[in-house]
């Protein structure tokens, strides 16, 4: 079976959602300021006003910006962006400096990260451990970077699964693109396997020993590790 290309209304209001939205993620378009009239984007991009108005909706659901008759479109404020929506954190990650992004991703793990791990101590099936031993496991057995990666991943959010509270995972599944960024580079660093490795696994065998305050400390010891891995790759650019 062939796929068909997108069509051309479909590409252009993609690419229009794109733009626009790291241009106002980017501070190109500052709080509270206008985007463009109508009339001169749609001459930019070449399309009609239901197109840019359909991309314009978007942005609208992504908390970015709103609407209104004879006022045009308009900047939201930081704090009701939807920052969780892919796109947007795709879009803060592109035009963040790396560091600062990555401190604030470390601020938010350091909060999130011990609790699900001490949840997960305390409801964790012997089906859940068996499925976080499995990525530990894959994680011991991967012999770059680059393939460690997934495994890395999968251990993190096979915890999140084991805590059996659906909205806790979904947040931690929300956060899997920023992670998966963090790791990549965290990853790099020299003697990877001898400093992560024990620190991951001080987690899982807290869990598997049902231990929810062992488990919160050694994760708690395994996301310090992983700022100063980050710090060290980041620095040595």
């Amino acid at each position: 079976m062939e796929y068909r290309k997108p069509s051309l209304r479909k590409s252009m209001h993609a690419r229009i959602v794109q733009e626009l939205g790291r241009q106002i993620v980017s501070g190109h378009f500052p709080v509270d300021s206008k985007l463009p009239a109508e009339t001169s984007l749609c001459e930019d991009y070449a399309v009609s006003r239901p197109v840019l108005r359909e991309a314009t909706r978007v942005l609208v659901a992504k908390g970015l910006v709103y609407s209104k008759p004879k006022v045009g479109t308009v900047v939201r404020p930081r704090r009701e962006w939807h920052m969780l929506d892919p796109d947007v954190l795709h879009w803060l990650m592109e035009t963040t400096p790396q560091n600062e992004f990555f401190d604030v991703l470390s601020s938010v793990r350091c909060i999130i990260e011990p609790a699900v791990a001490a949840l997960a101590a305390t409801n964790a099936t012997a089906e859940d451990i068996a499925a976080i031993e499995d990525a530990y496991y894959r994680m011991e057995m991967a012999e770059t970077p680059e393939n460690l990666l997934q495994p890395d991943l999968d251990f993190h959010s096979r915890i999140a699964d084991a805590t059996h509270n659906d909205l806790l995972a979904n947040l931690c599944n929300m956060l899997s693109l920023a992670l998966r960024e963090s790791l990549r580079q965290s990853n790099r660093r020299p003697n990877l396997h001898e400093l992560a490795l024990p620190r991951h696994k001080a987690i899982l065998t807290a869990i598997q020993h049902r231990d929810a305050l062992g488990a919160k400390h050694a994760t708690l010891v395994q996301l310090e590790d992983a700022r100063k891995a980050l710090s060290l790759v980041l620095e040595s650019e």
